[in-house]
């Protein structure tokens, strides 16, 4: 039987040119985030099962990649249930690892720690565009610091790269808070234990509108009363600094002045110091599915893509669970895959790629001939000059063609009576 050579569904082999624009994006990433203090990690690709089943994923537990146990281990006369043959899983964010990551490991780490990760992780999702089973993140996160610093930072860093990498694209950042959003439910009547369901509705805006959202509250059987207020209350909220204000006003009676003043001040300062052209929306009707997040919340969308870019949070309980001590946690994730899907769209070149020039030689060159191409190819890339030294195909001109699409723009011709073009 012949071996199959499509890759595995939802997973992608990666060409030459695509590679080169993820290469690229990904370098701009990692630097941007360097020259803001976070400091690069690296986790294990492998999580123990019991870590990330542990109810804090979301419906990302429902997509993981179990691996088998191995060995004398896996005993199949003795299974009685999934965890007797089951002992870890593919990761399937980099959230989850980063908190066992610092809870092994804070003694030897600043307080607070900046953690840049990129890496790939895995789902066993619906494939589409711009989404895969494989593909990789690119986090940052700020362990150990309670202050709304740390959402100012993680705002600033995620924006300066965007503009960077995708300058022509006109990108918002929506955010909101886990306390604004239970704050106006239990403002409008809805009962505390009904939270989860009520996010869960809102949480469609996106597809449904107002009207669906105002339809399927009353149809789980919430009081009109309530769902009307509710409705009033979330088309009445302004977008800026002074409309969260405003709303923690109206909201005294269940939330904190403190959440909605910190909020605020989030927005203030980034509106006043952020160099990238974007714009920051207080959005409350962002609820972002991960049930770790604890406070602030956001997701950034870019003009012409539907679906978010980037997303993130703050997960104050988390490596709490490692611990038995709660550590204030705070992190932005950037949609690679996402990024990398509209450069592609949109036909983008690599800038300030270097010289890359083809040495073809011609077959059956005697050894001298070829020592000399060779030589000269050292020559050249001593001095930054990319050289692909290859034998010349019976069909010239289709080999050029498929290295114009890799980024040569010169070639040079060597036959055995010497140099030609």
């Amino acid at each position: 039987m012949a071996l199959t050579k499509k890759p595995v569904t939802g997973m992608k082999d990666i060409q030459p040119a695509e590679m080169q624009i993820r290469e690229y994006v990904m370098n701009q990433i990692r630097e941007t985030y360097k020259s803001f203090g976070f400091s690069q990690i690296e986790t294990p690709c492998v999580e123990h099962i019991a870590n990330l089943t542990s109810k804090q994923g979301g419906d990302n537990e429902k997509l993981i990649f179990k691996i088998l146990k191995r060995g004398e281990k896996l005993n199949l006369d003795a299974v009685n249930e999934e965890n007797d043959l089951v002992d870890s899983g593919l990761r399937y964010d980099l959230t989850l690892p980063l908190s066992r990551y610092y809870a092994n490991n804070a003694a030897n780490l600043p307080k607070p720690f900046k953690a840049l990760q990129m890496g790939s992780v895995w789902r066993a999702d619906r494939p589409q565009k711009g989404r895969f089973r494989q593909f990789v993140q690119c986090d940052i996160d700020i362990l150990g610091d309670a202050t709304s610093l740390a959402e100012i930072e993680l705002i600033l860093a995620t924006t300066t790269a965007l503009g960077r990498i995708c300058p022509d694209n006109a990108f918002t950042v929506r955010i909101n808070d886990r306390g604004i959003l239970k704050g106006m439910a239990l403002h409008c009547g809805f009962p505390e234990e009904s939270m989860d369901q009520v996010f869960i509705i809102l949480d469609k805006m996106d597809k449904i509108g107002f009207e669906g959202v105002e339809r399927e509250l009353l149809e789980s059987g919430y009081a009109e009363t309530s769902v009307s207020q509710y409705m009033e209350l979330l088309r009445g909220v302004g977008k800026d600094a002074d409309g969260v204000r405003r709303l923690g006003g109206q909201l005294a009676d269940v939330l904190p002045a403190q959440v909605s003043e910190n909020l605020a001040h989030i927005m203030d300062t980034v509106n006043e110091v952020a160099e990238a052209d974007f714009g920051l929306e207080f959005d409350p009707t962002l609820v972002r599915g991960m049930s770790y997040y604890t406070g602030t919340i956001f997701e950034i969308s870019m003009e012409g893509f539907g679906g978010s870019v980037a997303g993130g949070g703050r997960y104050d309980k988390m490596i709490g669970k490692f611990t038995g001590m709660e550590t204030p946690a705070c992190g932005f994730s950037i949609g690679f895959e996402r990024i990398v899907t509209i450069l592609l769209d949109n036909g983008f070149t690599v800038p300030g790629e270097g010289e890359k020039v083809a040495y073809l030689f011609e077959k059956n060159v005697d050894s001298s001939t070829l020592a000399g191409v060779i030589r000269e190819a050292m020559e050249a890339r001593k001095n930054g000059v990319q050289v692909l030294v290859a034998q010349m195909n019976k069909n010239k001109k289709f080999q050029k063609e498929q290295l114009e699409k890799e980024g040569y723009t010169q070639f040079k011709e060597f036959f055995r009576e010497g140099l030609k073009g």
